[in-house]
Formats: structure tokens, sequence, C-alpha cells
């Protein structure tokens, strides 16, 4: 590798234009966070940068120390291209990789968000692959969502009260209890005015089960909670996602469009409009 060149391994998040032959290539590395890298001809055809597409892992020889530095090799790790079968895994894996993108600083360390990023990633081509139901996908990208929330900095708070302390311990079983979420703040016992939506106990203990690392299901495998309940929670990250980053992926609403037509009952969380 020649003076001034370096290696870089990350996912590509986002790959636009630049110019009339080159690209321009986000990646997302654990080193240095966002990283925005010309790529040098990867419109010609037969380029052999041409694998710079977005969600794909790549491997690059990078040069340069200023400014914009540019791509000289690429080695393809793996490319994800499977999501593209199915409307939900693809829209799915766009909205997390645009999520990151409002969570990421430039240049600055992002430890943990690319595995957990790549481990959402493959485990939306698993939907592909064995043929699952879309409300996978959508599980797949709520709890996702939620542990990249917290790799970021902006967590919901999901063990206490925001306006009395106490702990959320959900009594389940007990349909008359209720909690409320403001965007503003978090989650607060109780049935209050002006929330933009309320949980009841199941709901809520489903969301809590989001932070750890396998997605939760029934004893027989089944994944746990139904379609409309997980579209409200992806309605919850939006909202958040809205109030603290000051905006939510839009591939989320093509998601909901690719999902709500499969259910008669139940709606989505109410969101304002962007």
């Amino acid at each position: 590798m020649a003076t001034g060149e370096e290696l870089l391994e990350g996912i590509a998040l986002r790959c636009t234009p630049l110019g009339e032959q080159d690209r321009l290539l986000i990646v997302l590395s654990e080193a240095e966070g966002l990283t925005r890298l010309a790529v040098p001809g990867a419109r010609r055809h037969r380029s052999s940068l041409a694998a710079a597409v977005p969600l794909a892992r790549l491997r690059l020889q990078v040069s340069g120390r200023r400014g914009l530095r540019r791509v000289r090799q690429l080695q393809l790790v793996r490319s994800h291209g499977a999501l593209g079968q199915r409307l939900e895994t693809l829209s799915a894996a766009q909205g997390l990789a645009e999520l990151c993108l409002a969570l990421v600083p430039d240049g600055a360390p992002a430890p943990g968000m690319v595995s957990a990023l790549e481990l959402a990633l493959n485990r939306l081509e698993s939907v592909v692959e064995e043929r699952s139901e879309a409300a996978e996908a959508l599980a797949i990208a709520v709890q996702a969502s939620v542990q990249l929330l917290a790799l970021g900095g902006y967590a919901l708070p999901l063990q206490s009260c925001v306006r009395t302390g106490a702990a959320l311990h959900p009594p389940i079983g007990d349909w008359s209890w209720r909690c409320s979420f403001f965007a503003a703040e978090g989650l607060a016992i109780g049935a209050i005015v002006g929330a933009q939506q309320q949980f009841n106990a199941s709901e809520l203990a489903l969301l809590q089960r989001l932070t750890r690392p396998a997605p939760p299901r029934r004893r027989d495998g089944g994944l746990l909670g139904p379609l409309p309940v997980w579209l409200r929670l992806l309605g919850l990250v939006e909202v958040w996602s809205r109030e603290h980053l000051g905006r939510s992926p839009r591939a989320f609403r093509l998601l909901r469009s690719a999902l709500e037509p499969m259910t008669a009952t139940g709606s989505p969380l109410e969101t304002p409009s962007a």
C-alpha cells in the first residue's frame, strides 16, 4: 500500500452520483463513524469500483488526508443484494441505514454500530431466504432501531416512569393497565391526556424485550406479538427519532405502507407530519 493510503472497512449507507462518472459514497465504520469518499469512475461500464453500492460491506483502499478522500481499490465483502427481492426487507434495511446516518457523526468512532447494523441486515436476508412472513422484517427493523438509538445516545427510557421515577413493571394480564408515550420524554404510567399513544402491559413488555440480543419469540418459535402491535412500535420509533434527531427514516414510511394493508384491525401510532 502506497504512502498516504489506508484501509477502511465498513458498510455503505448511501451512494449518489458525483460528477459525470464518479460516485459519492458514505461508509459507516467502527473506527471513523461516517466517512464520505469519492469513488472515481464507479459509474463507468465494467468499472472495478462499481461494487460501491448501498448496504454492501466493503473493504476499501483510500488515499488523501484532507478534504474528500478517494477510493483507490475496493473489495466486496458482502453485498446483501438479496434484500431487494422483497419490498419489506429492502425498506427495513434502508430505514436502518437512514437511522445510522442521523445518529453517527462524521469522523468519530461508532463502537457497536456496524455490528448491530450488520446483524440486522443478516437477519433480514434470512427473512428472504426462508420466505418468512413480512412481520418478521418489521420486527427486525423495530428491534434494530431501538438498539441503534441506544448505541447512538438516544435510548428510549424503557425502565422507569418519566413522570414519577417509578419502575416500569407491566402487570401482564391486567388489561386495564396503561402507560402513555410522550415523544419529548418517554413513557409514563397511566392513561394521560395529551400522550402520542398509550400501551397496555403486554405491549410495553414486548417493547422492553427489544433491548435483548434475540428477537422476541413464543415457545413454538413464532414471532411474539401481532402485526398491528409491531406497526405501533414502528410508529413509536418514528416519533422518537423525529423528536430527538430532527427526522425519521423515510424508508420506514414505505415499510408501513407495504404492511398496513395486511391487517384489518389496529392502527399505527400517529406521527406528526414531517
